[in-house]
């Protein structure tokens, strides 16, 4: 095969996945793994990072020769990675210190709740777009200095490195060379300054974290560095980082101000392009940095979490039994011709955004004797549409952006009960894309724009393509009547499991 091609590593919370683009940018080859998942106390998730590279590097070799390729046509290489969780090793044998802290971990929620009580919230917020949650890793980076035997005074004399899986990798890939992350992973460390675009003093000193442990933040699409020769045997630039819901935006080609994604996973993640401006939000949404693109000024995005939408679909699969498989839903939801009052409010972790309620639970509401696992399963697919219009609403008035379509991806696009009746909520067309592998191809779209492999994001949105598209079927005052009645069914379940008195 004489073909350029572009490699991109999806590195995930529980498997890393290879993946090999051609210039049509479609996949050519793939290859995936597993890794080991740790949980040495409540409310503590840990990986070896050593594991994950090794996981890694033996899957690009697969991936390449599902390809029908070799390492000489791997024109360069992207990475894209589960964005908060972090590493740190020492900087002359790379050896991690102790097992990375993944972003799920909550061992450092009474250290966030202290910082909430001292005042610092908003602050830090306004300089870093972030919440203050374990699930960023800043509060990790101060936690394993403080415990992990060691690791403060080898930090102060600059032994040490620390970085999310990205940078983790890029040291790896170049044998040393590259102490980079992008600014779509530093945006979510809570230690960076997302308008000034570097790491925020103000906020290491509270943590008490030397700059010199922090990696050289660069833009998402750049040649950092070749790889050492004897990870595929020649060297191949390095050439695109982004954090994988960032790389997914850009792999949705989202790349107007306005343009919105939603990956429908365990739970949803949705990503609004606000383009160069940095939106201050009233409502709890995130405002993160999307990418950079050489030497382009900096975009932004805002981001909606949602804790449980396809986990609500597992539930009735594995806590209830009532189905057996997840694509019943689709054919029990086509059953009735309209809910019948049912609604399925699924906050089984809390609700996230817009709602930010720890307390909130579960709730089933409008049931009566005619109520069947029909039922049931049609509100679990509604739900998870009717908090992407909660969202939804929260982005438009924070943006003052409208919106017209949403591209939506992830194991749920399956499911056509539930994407018409996304369209139908939102009142817009959402559009499914032919790849399905959106986040490997936005990694992979970095890294082939920085070598020149695409001429830029016109060529790149030429390439996108719509494989399903489901247009607004209900009329509006209808939708509307719906979303009022889920409101109040939320009504309903907010502070469920605060302390009564």
């Amino acid at each position: 095969m004489d073909e350029k091609l572009i490699l991109a590593i999806d590195q995930g919370t529980t498997g890393s996945t290879v993946l090999v683009f051609n210039h049509a940018a479609r996949v050519v080859g793939k290859a995936y793994s597993e890794f080991t998942q740790h949980y040495p106390s409540p409310g503590w998730v840990e990986h070896d990072a050593v594991e994950i590279w090794e996981v890694t590097r033996g899957l690009i070799g697969k991936a390449l020769a599902s390809a029908g390729a070799g390492p000489g046509n791997v024109a360069g290489i992207g990475i894209t990675n589960q964005r908060e969780t972090c590493v740190l090793w020492d900087r002359i044998g790379g050896k991690p210190l102790s097992r990375a802290i993944v972003w799920q971990d909550r061992r450092t929620a009474e250290l966030c709740s202290a910082l909430r009580q001292e005042g610092l919230e908003e602050d830090w917020r306004a300089r870093t777009g972030l919440l203050l949650d374990p699930y960023f890793s800043g509060t990790k980076l101060h936690w394993m200095l403080e415990n992990v035997p060691g690791a403060r005074t080898r930090a102060e004399e600059g032994e040490l490195a620390f970085g999310t899986i990205d940078s983790w990798l890029a040291w790896n890939l170049t044998g040393g060379k590259a102490h980079i992350t992008d600014f779509s992973n530093a945006s979510r460390t809570l230690l960076y300054n997302i308008r000034e675009l570097s790491w925020d003093s103000e906020i290491l000193s509270r943590l008490d974290i030397p700059r010199q442990l922090l990696p050289s933040v660069e833009p998402s699409s750049k040649v950092y560095a070749e790889t050492d020769p004897s990870v595929l045997g020649v060297s191949v630039p390095l050439a695109g980082i982004a954090g994988d819901q960032q790389a997914a935006l850009f792999g949705q080609a989202c790349f107007e101000r306005g343009m919105l994604k939603n990956t429908y996973g365990t739970g949803s993640f949705l990503l609004m392009n606000t383009g160069h401006e940095a939106v201050a939000c009233k409502e709890r949404l995130l405002t993160t940095i999307a990418w950079g693109i050489a030497d382009q000024p900096v975009e932004y995005a805002l981001e909606g979490s949602i804790f449980v939408t396809g986990a609500a679909v597992q539930w009735l699969r594995d806590g209830l039994g009532i189905i057996g498989a997840a694509a019943e839903t689709q054919a029990l939801a086509e059953s009735l011709d309209t809910n019948d009052d049912v609604y399925f409010v699924p906050a089984l972790t809390g609700l996230g955004a817009p709602y930010w309620d720890p307390f909130a639970r579960g709730a089933l509401v409008g049931l009566t004797r005619g109520t069947t696992r029909a039922h049931i399963a049609r509100a679990a697919l509604e739900a998870i549409s009717y908090q992407t219009r909660d969202v939804v609403e929260a982005m438009v008035r924070e943006s003052g952006v409208g919106l017209s379509t949403l591209r939506a991806d992830g194991g749920a696009v399956a499911n056509d009960f539930l994407m018409q009746f996304q369209s139908d909520i939102l009142n817009v067309k959402v559009d499914v894309p032919a790849v399905p592998e959106t986040t490997a191809l936005g990694a992979a779209c970095l890294a082939g724009l920085a070598v020149g492999f695409w001429s830029g994001k016109r060529e790149l949105s030429s390439k996108w393509e719509c494989v399903k598209s489901f247009g607004p079927a209900m009329i509006k005052s209808e939708s509307d009547v719906l979303y009022k009645r889920w409101r109040q069914a939320v009504e309903r379940a907010l502070g469920w499991a605060q302390p009564l008195g």
